[in-house]
């Protein structure tokens, strides 16, 4: 039933927009075609990508007064009170980035799906309406899509690093107080800059070329759009 549902939703929705991409695209190119889809998706999940990115910033900026409520040695219920009047004047939402993070990642792992997959037009998994590209062609820029790719797996690691320093901090490590949560924090921030994006390019040397080159060009929107969305929210005013 889950299968039936995932397959319905989200994975052959995406396989046959990635077939027509093929079959429109000149020389029936899959590295091209990969890209495209990858910019389609981003676009599309832009919307969610922005709120989540300037809801981070946001409790980033509000940290010193939440904790300046937290240290003022008011009562629990006055602190609840004062915390909440403080999101409520900055329109902050201290869980928006996490719902929409949730929303996002059936998405991303479909479309990771697709390229893990294999490339596989079989007809009885395309559309009535959408044309059967034919043979790909698996090569991109000199490179087999099909096989493993040392250059594009380094390449993939290497932009998920990008990516990672570009994340705002979250904010239980923008002041260091030793505290567990804070060391967590620290503790996670540090695999994400540092340990996933050599997990990254492991995956993507293990499966194929097709798979590092849907995570380089998805991590590499992804920095663009949070380098410019870590600018406009440095403008925004805090109310206090």
């Amino acid at each position: 039933m889950i299968s039936s549902v995932w397959n319905f939703l989200l994975y052959h929705p995406l396989l046959n927009i990635l077939a027509l991409l093929v079959f429109i695209i000149p020389g029936n190119n899959v590295g091209a075609a990969i890209v495209l889809l990858t910019i389609l998706v981003k676009i599309i999940l832009f919307p969610l990508s922005r709120r989540s990115i300037e809801g981070q910033a946001k409790m980033n900026k509000l940290a010193p007064e939440l904790r300046k409520i937290k240290e003022s040695g008011k009562g629990k219920d006055e602190q609840a009170r004062l915390t909440l009047e403080l999101y409520k004047k900055n329109k902050a939402n201290p869980f928006s980035g996490c719902l929409l993070l949730i929303i996002q990642i059936p998405i991303i792992f479909a479309l990771y799906w697709v390229f893990y997959k294999g490339i596989n037009f079989d007809p009885a998994l395309l559309y009535s309406f959408v044309p059967s590209p034919g043979v790909p062609h698996m090569l991109f820029l000199g490179i087999n899509l099909a096989a493993r790719s040392l250059a594009l797996a380094v390449l993939a690691g290497a932009s998920q690093y990008l990516q990672a320093h570009f994340m705002p901090r979250p904010a239980a490590t923008l002041e260091e107080t030793g505290s567990l949560s804070d060391s967590f924090a620290k503790s996670m921030r540090f695999q994400m800059k540092y340990f996933f994006p050599v997990m990254v390019a492991f995956i993507a040397y293990s499966i194929s070329g097709a798979v590092a080159l849907y995570w380089i060009t998805s991590n590499i929107i992804s920095t663009l759009q949070q380098i410019y969305l870590n600018k406009k929210a440095e403008k925004d005013t805090l109310i206090t």
